[in-house]
């Protein structure tokens, strides 16, 4: 069987994105990995191979929880949780909800300026 390597995008697509560069980037630590025009941006976390894709919205386009995504996740070190939490929210994120799966697996899911739901996890 051929295995896939793992995720390698996952496509967003928003309504401002200048705005939503700007919250990537700061409540995630992400950085630019490349353009395609002005209408398309992919980040990345530092040495990692996943990427955002960030695409502008066209006229009428469906955005945010509209978009048909339940949430995506983005994984933290331990002793960086409660830090990324205050991270998060201080770039704009609403958090929404905030518990463990077990006493060991903390989570966070926090709003997007898009409405996209996105997880915080171990």
């Amino acid at each position: 069987m051929v295995r896939s390597l793992g995720l390698n995008h996952i496509n967003l697509t928003v309504s401002d994105i200048v705005r939503a560069e700007k919250f990537y980037l700061e409540a995630f630590g992400l950085e630019v990995r490349f353009r395609e025009g002005a209408e398309m941006v992919f980040v990345g976390a530092a040495g990692g191979h996943d990427l955002v894709t960030l695409c502008q919205a066209k006229q009428g386009e469906a955005v945010g929880a509209a978009g048909g995504i339940g949430h995506f996740g983005f994984r933290v070190a331990r002793d960086d949780f409660d830090a990324m939490v205050a991270q998060v929210e201080r770039a704009g994120g609403v958090l929404l909800r905030r518990g463990a799966h077990t006493t060991s697996e903390p989570f966070a899911y926090f709003s997007d300026p898009d409405g996209y739901t996105i997880e915080l996890g171990l």
